[in-house]
């Protein structure tokens, strides 16, 4: 017996009929109704009522705190995310990330449900405590919370005092917790929560004695080949470093035949020694400025802040911060591996330049993006950021007026969704698309070539192994960008004598 795949299941003509059928059932209007209200959603006019809509959001480019959270949590060795809340939040986070990385996605809830949301949520997470630890016996519980638990008010700090005191999982375990409530911010709040919440809890009270290692914060980063491609540059570079929250091998692990929990991370050893490194760079400004905040109040350290390092000056300025800090000379191999990098730009750079971008996605990422495609001779046109605030405003534009040939065009929308990009892509046609999975809705309505960047991308697989940072980074975005346009411009040609065989 053959199994069919549903690709072509669907084109048999009973499944045809099925179709047609349960689109009347659905659908009470005609096709030309429809298609009516289709087209003038592509308007000025609509697009004018769909920017001055306030109570509704269609499709925003964001995800909510915990999810944040948990996968901060995961990039910590011999640590269980455990959420406050109700189960099928949690299922959703683990989905949601395992869809993404292809792998699976540990994590624990309280399960809280009807009656704990009108009498409290204690014996919940007493109860979930006690039977993850007996279960899976991790060194660390990173707890968060969902809305249940903040709309009600449970003190999480109290829950877990009362857990130990009654002995259900050992006094001595480590139990850092971050409120996250999922009804404000969004998923880099989440991280930036979290991450606070651990460091910390593990550092409380300790005296700091100065190392030579440097930390390093790579945000809500879902590219574990970014991870990688940081800590190759700073070997290159002799620099000693801790990786704080480093989920490339937890959530990129080989497979040996056997399911480890906990494989990679951060050790819970270096996260507490993390106060005593020189100094503290964080590659995300936006998911970690509370995290960035401790670490220069509490533990008096100096925090930088670079810009996300997509491109060669965003790389060029990161790599010259830890060659101030550590006081090591950049090797030829890091100068030659640029060199390479730019003259892999110059070859593609006719076919991208003039070409028009609309963009969507997180603060950090799109700061890069604009960067990085204005070198590359394109005209970033379109700036979506759904939870993207006035600095990120200020700061994008600050970079567009900074190369006006190619920024000029340049708009930046902040707290938009997807369904306003939708309007402006119709309204001012772009040549590419750059954003996550979920513009795959906005090809298929316009037209336009989409470049998949961003989180969560669940339509293609293993993108989130080859890094987007670093000069490495720079050439895989190039390749990838430079790809799709060619790609586009055969199918445009493939009738005409354009068609050609070299590009």
């Amino acid at each position: 017996m053959k199994i069919q795949d549903h690709v072509e299941l669907y084109k048999r003509e009973d499944y045809k009929e099925l179709f047609e059928k349960k689109k009347k059932f659905e659908i009470p209007c005609t096709e030309e109704e429809v298609n009516e209200v289709l087209e003038y959603t592509k308007t000025e006019d609509y697009r004018e009522k769909n920017f001055a809509r306030k109570a509704l959001t269609i499709n925003p480019a964001k995800a909510c705190q915990p999810l944040g959270a948990l996968l901060c949590a995961l990039g910590f060795k011999d640590t269980l995310p455990f959420v406050h809340g109700s189960q099928g939040c949690v299922a959703y986070f683990r989905s949601h990330l395992s869809r993404h990385f292809k792998e699976p996605v540990p994590a624990v809830s309280s399960s809280m449900t009807e009656d704990a949301a009108v009498f409290g949520g204690l014996s919940n997470m007493m109860e979930g405590l006690e039977n993850a630890y007996a279960l899976y016996k991790p060194k660390m519980f990173a707890i968060s919370t969902t809305c249940m638990a903040e709309v009600i008010g449970d003190d999480l700090n109290a829950f877990i005092k009362k857990t130990k005191q009654q002995g259900l999982i050992p006094a001595n375990i480590y139990t850092p917790y971050a409120n996250t409530p999922s009804f404000t911010g969004s998923h880099i709040n989440g991280y930036d929560n979290m991450l606070k919440g651990i460091l910390s809890y593990l550092t409380a009270g300790l005296k700091t004695s100065k190392s030579d290692r440097i930390n390093i914060i790579l945000g809500f980063d879902t590219y574990t080949g970014n991870y990688r491609e940081i800590k190759r540059i700073l070997n290159i570079m002799g620099v000693p470093y801790i990786m704080l929250a480093d989920i490339s091998d937890t959530l990129d692990s080989p497979n040996e035949g056997n399911y480890e929990m906990y494989p990679g991370g951060t050790s819970i050893e270096e996260a507490i020694h993390s106060i005593n490194s020189i100094a503290t760079v964080a590659l995300q400004k936006y998911s970690t400025q509370k995290t960035g905040e401790f670490i220069k109040e509490v533990w008096r350290q100096p925090f930088v802040n670079v810009p996300y390092p997509v491109g060669i000056a965003n790389t060029d300025l990161f790599i010259d911060v830890i060659s101030q800090l550590s006081g090591k000379t950049v090797p030829d191999e890091l100068i030659e591996e640029r060199g390479r990098v730019v003259d892999a730009m110059i070859d593609s750079y006719s076919y991208i330049h003039g070409k028009r971008f609309a963009l969507i996605g997180d603060p950090d990422l799109l700061i890069g993006l604009i960067s990085f495609i204005m070198e590359l001779g394109g005209i970033p046109v379109h700036i979506v950021c759904t939870n993207g605030d006035e600095e990120f405003e200020k700061d994008a534009y600050a970079i567009l007026k900074n190369e006006p040939l190619f920024g000029s065009e340049g708009k930046v929308y902040i707290k938009k969704d997807m369904w306003h990009l939708r309007s402006l892509l119709f309204t001012e046609p772009v040549d590419l698309l750059i954003g996550n999975s979920y513009c795959k809705a906005l090809w298929k309505d316009t037209g336009i070539p989409l470049i998949r960047v961003g989180f969560p991308i669940f339509d293609r697989h293993h993108m989130h192994r080859f890094p987007i940072i670093g000069y490495t980074g720079a050439l895989n975005l190039l390749t990838l960008i430079v790809n799709t346009i060619l790609d586009e411009m055969d199918r445009q040609t493939k009738d005409s004598p354009s068609f050609d065989l070299i590009r």
